[in-house]
């Protein structure tokens, strides 16, 4: 018993999004970049009913190793989030890229060695088509950028992807001197789309990847090279609250989740007083009841 005890050390604590169910195992998808795919033993009764909601939910909660497999804590919180067409495809993609770069993690600690992965052969460098410094390379992306928002997305994306520029443009060496403006131009509102699931058929503004590829005139394998350097970069992942589009704070339920006094809750549904520590302390966006008055 005490060895199984000293074997928690190895506690993973995480937000998960409850994936998908296997015959040994229920799949838990963890919030990170990159996501890893946790194997998870239910304890009496199957996920499911522990959450009172069909997979996927997203849920946070303690991994903890016991006899060569992974359980729960018994402690499991359920967040109130819908998942649509787009975010299922992102979750699938994720899983898959899971499964490639570690498997399946059914035991902790998890191996510290990841999958090898089969690379494709290197490729020469590729020379900046822009001549001249960061700062005209910057130019170029952000007029590609604003052309492509005003015709097709809207002022809110516009206004997230030329942030995410020159924050890219800050870094010493910036990245945007590597490649293409278009590329970078796409990667850039890939990323900013991805946080905001810009692929979602069910929301308005929606646009594919290709399409977004293609009238910024850049093929699909360099902006999706681009979009991998930029969320490595940033520490991109969906719900991101830095990089949410001004019209879905309210919709983002990651944004208002705290932790206080040991337990999770949605900061809105608490006094004001503890909505002001959190604001001033840069927990949350805004106080919401502030942001109705027009403040």
């Amino acid at each position: 018993d005490l060895e199984i005890v000293r074997a928690w050390r190895f506690q993973v604590k995480e937000r998960y999004v409850i994936f998908r169910n296997m015959a040994k195992y229920t799949v838990f998808l963890s919030n990170t970049d990159p996501a890893i795919a946790y194997g998870v033993v239910a304890l009496s009764e199957p996920f499911e009913e522990v959450t009172r909601s069909e997979l996927p939910v997203m849920v946070e909660t303690v991994l903890l190793p016991f006899k060569g497999r992974i359980i729960y804590d018994v402690l499991l919180h359920r967040f109130n989030v819908l998942f649509g067409p787009g975010i299922l495809r992102s979750l699938n993609e994720s899983y898959k890229e899971a499964k490639a770069r570690h498997g399946i993690v059914t035991t902790l600690p998890m191996p510290n060695e990841p999958k090898p992965l089969k690379l494709p052969k290197a490729r020469p460098p590729q020379k900046p088509s822009v001549k001249g410094g960061q700062d005209n390379v910057l130019q170029v992306v952000l007029g590609l950028i604003d052309q492509f928002c005003n015709e097709h997305l809207n002022e809110e994306y516009a206004m997230l992807c030329r942030r995410m520029a020159e924050k890219l443009s800050r870094k010493r060496p910036s990245p945007l001197l590597k490649g293409s403006p278009n590329s970078w131009a796409s990667g850039i509102v890939r990323a900013v789309g991805m946080v905001n699931f810009l692929h979602d058929k069910s929301l308005d503004p929606y646009m594919r990847t290709a399409d977004i590829d293609r009238l910024l005139g850049t093929s699909q394998s360099s902006a999706a090279a681009r979009m991998a350097e930029i969320k490595k970069m940033l520490g991109l992942r969906q719900f991101h609250h830095d990089w949410t589009l001004p019209s879905m704070m309210e919709s983002n339920p990651l944004i208002w989740m705290l932790k206080v006094n040991g337990l999770m809750m949605d900061v809105r549904d608490g006094p004001r007083d503890l909505q002001e520590v959190a604001f001033n302390k840069g927990l949350i966006p805004y106080i919401p009841a502030d942001r109705q008055q027009g403040k």
